[in-house]
């Protein structure tokens, strides 16, 4: 055992201990904390008038990528900087404990870790990193694994020298010769295709500038399909078609989606048959599909655009098999010939169940694979295509997640799966589903071992207010008592049908390990419980996505799980908003709280369009264009129903390039919150100056963030080690 895990085990000792001593590590005196400069701004809608005192740090992208910044970006800049640095202070007796949770965390990872290669096309795929290094670098092997390994990319070399790099999308041509690679080097999630010749090593002059990641080669090995961006917005806006070697200016615009509700891109079937045109909506799905055979065809619709269709498609053979919600709320299978794709020719494989939630679908030569949610837990489902013989994999734990893996071969009855829960570490499984055997390939090492036996899973059902039962995931060491004393960290989302399923972390045996106990509640906003969850927790129905996370709260406090002296919330982007309209509604109850990147000014950015998402989700939040809808937002969103109160100890995190949620948002709303409660609690604020939505980039440096709200969780509780 090396002497750090003796270290970690020692401090966990320490730290669980009934009898261990609590150490402050707050400051004895806070330092005077950054006072943003108030201007308001008055906005008046349906004849109602909010006064906006920070509306002004709203900046410009130009702004910000300025070379010199003007007097407005100074100010915001100033003010930005001002609050990391009081954050640093605030924070300075936790920065060993930080370095410590940092150096653990790391030092759990296999710094030359390896994934399991899955055969494609000719080759076998794989990706690796290497010790000392930050990225990935992506190898193949043709027909066999002994053949000579081919480094094909490595993201380190592309990303030497950058303070941020994201590898978007990597497509590689049907000959195998040629490889189209989205790269961001700014995080807003714009991206440029280069195109790199595999033969050669060398990267072509071809450029596919303002882009979104992804893309799809036509059967020519020489014409590739991919989406631009308005400029404004940042929407997936116009696909094109570019004939390689050819200079961009002369590529053809094969479709333009002038409805900004709508996410497109464009991709290529299993098969290699079709290029897709995708595009999702809240409520509404569309879809265009071409010969891959003939790129310089006409796209045709699948079938015709409806109101409130949503629905999903894969090719095989001479059919296409449709996941559609038309009169299944649940959602039911389909399929239908590929001459005749309109709706009036589907035909039912699998019928709407209304306990079951049929989610993703697999298909193979010989056997079909539905992925299936049911009471908050996924579900694999095998079905021989010819005798309809069906059965489904036994994972023998009360609490975990299943997932389809890669397979993109039909010629095999060999399903990769993974599994994963909250003691085992994820594991990629090879099953037979002819014999019905498995072979487990990889399980995820946890560098100093791990013992998925020390550590109990539990799945509680707390009742919500209005009767509902909401289900949550716990995790915690063996040994916590349940006397209302130990520290636990609640974690939600509860946006867009998103389900926060119950993984195993490595990184989260840092708190575990000294005394947390962790849950995931998965509240109405997710389809946990199947898609009549998501709808009770979305537009006029959000309040019970806030609701379910304060019930869910309370049973943990009821049930002597922890106490509001120990409980802390967490949630990020979404769940930022589940943060602040908490922290407004019950602050009570939690005596800390960490909102990541959080969406919290909810009515002022969904009535700026120009804003990127916003007019895309008008069906998950509504549109305050309409009354009833923009009082119903204005009655929670978190910055205009900020006042003079007692607030729990909050950290808030946020990214200067963050495209989905502007840090504005969360600036705005530390100003406010600091201008109006009422506590002597800690309220600090730091911004990524170099990142946007998902942090740093990079395989290591994103845990700083990890051990900075760890450190801040910690520090509270007294726990210095």
């Amino acid at each position: 055992m090396s002497k750090l895990i003796i270290l970690v085990g020692m401090a966990c000792l320490l730290a669980c201990s009934p009898t261990a001593k609590k150490v402050s590590m707050i400051p004895d005196k806070l330092p005077a904390a950054p006072v943003a400069e108030k201007k308001d701004s008055v906005l008046t809608v349906h004849d109602h008038t909010r006064v906006d005192p920070y509306f002004w740090m709203r900046l410009t992208d130009e702004q910000k990528n300025a070379d010199q910044p003007d007097v407005q970006t100074q100010k915001v800049l100033d003010y930005l900087n001002a609050e990391n640095a009081y954050t640093d202070t605030v924070l300075r007796k936790t920065k060993e404990l930080q370095k410590t949770l940092f150096d653990e965390i790391v030092a759990r990872i296999k710094k030359d870790d390896e994934s399991v290669p899955y055969y494609s096309n000719g080759y076998w795929y794989y990706s690796r990193y290497e010790k000392g290094k930050e990225y990935r670098i992506y190898c193949r092997k043709k027909e066999t694994m002994d053949a000579p390994e081919e480094v094909f990319f490595d993201e380190n070399e592309r990303a030497e020298g950058q303070a941020y790099y994201s590898l978007g999308s990597i497509s590689v041509s049907k000959d195998n010769k040629l490889m189209a690679f989205a790269e961001d080097y700014v995080s807003r999630r714009i991206y440029t295709i280069r195109f790199k010749n595999l033969e050669t090593g060398e990267i072509l002059p071809d450029e596919l500038t303002n882009a979104q990641a992804g893309g799809a080669w036509a059967n020519d090995n020489a014409t590739f399909f991919y989406t631009t961006k308005n400029k404004v917005s940042l929407l997936g806006e116009k696909i094109w078609r570019h004939k390689l070697g050819t200079e961009t200016d002369k590529d053809v615009m094969v479709y333009h989606e002038k409805d900004p509700s709508f996410y497109i891109g464009v991709s290529k079937t299993k098969s290699d048959k079709y290029i897709v045109i995708e595009e999702e909506a809240t409520l509404v799905s569309d879809y265009w599909i071409l010969d891959a055979d003939k790129p310089t065809g006409d796209f045709k619709q699948f079938t015709p655009r409806g109101n409130e269709h949503q629905y999903y498609i894969e090719h095989f053979n001479d059919k296409w098999f449709i996941i559609t919600n038309h009169e299944a709320t649940n959602f039911r299978l389909m399929e239908t010939p590929v001459i005749a794709t309109e709706m009036s020719n589907w035909k039912e494989v699998i019928p709407h169940r209304k306990d079951v939630l049929l989610d993703e679908i697999e298909v193979f030569e010989n056997h079909l694979v539905i992925s299936e949610r049911k009471d908050a837990l996924t579900h694999l489902r095998i079905i021989d295509q010819k005798s309809k013989e069906e059965h489904y994999l036994d994972f023998g734990e009360e609490v975990y997640v299943a997932y389809i893996g890669t397979n993109p071969e039909f010629g095999t009855d060999i399903l990769r799966y993974g599994y994963s829960s909250m003691t085992t570490p994820e594991s990629t499984i090879d099953y037979n589903m002819s014999t019905r055997s498995k072979e487990v390939k990889k399980v995820q090492e946890v560098v100093g071992g791990h013992s998925p036996d020390e550590y109990v899973t539990e799945r509680l059902w707390a009742i919500a207010r209005d009767g509902q039962k909401v289900p949550m995931s716990v995790v915690y060491k063996k040994g916590i008592k349940k006397d209302g004393t130990a520290p636990l960290l609640l974690y939600a989302y509860g946006s867009y049908g998103s389900t926060m399923d119950p993984w195993f972390s490595s990184t989260r045996l840092s708190i575990l390990d000294r005394g947390f106990i962790f849950v995931v509640a998965h509240i109405r906003g997710s389809q946990a419980m199947g898609r009549q969850w998501y709808d009770d927790g979305k537009m006029l129905n959000k309040m019970n996505t806030f609701n379910d996370y304060i019930d869910c709260s309370k049973y943990l406090i009821e049930q002597n799980y922890t106490s509001p002296q120990h409980l802390y919330a967490m949630g990020g982007s979404a769940g930022g908003l589940l943060m602040g309209a908490v922290a407004n509604m019950s602050p009570e109850l939690y005596n800390g709280m960490v909102a990541a990147v959080p969406f919290v000014d909810v009515v002022s950015t969904m009535l700026d369009e120009t804003i990127p998402l916003t007019t895309n989700e008008f069906d998950e939040w509504g549109n305050p264009k309409n009354k009833e809808y923009y009082d119903y937002m204005l009655s929670y969103s978190p910055y205009d129903n900020v006042e003079a109160k007692e607030y729990p100890n909050m950290l808030i995190t946020t990214g200067l390039f963050d495209s989905q949620v502007q840090y504005w948002e969360p600036a705005k709303w530390c100003a406010k919150l600091r201008d109006k409660k009422t506590d002597d609690n800690i309220l600090i604020m730091h911004t990524n100056m170099e990142a946007g939505h998902g942090g740093a980039s990079g395989r290591f440096k994103r845990y700083k963030e990890t051990a900075m709200n760890y450190a801040f969780m910690m520090m509270l509780e007294g726990i210095d080690q």
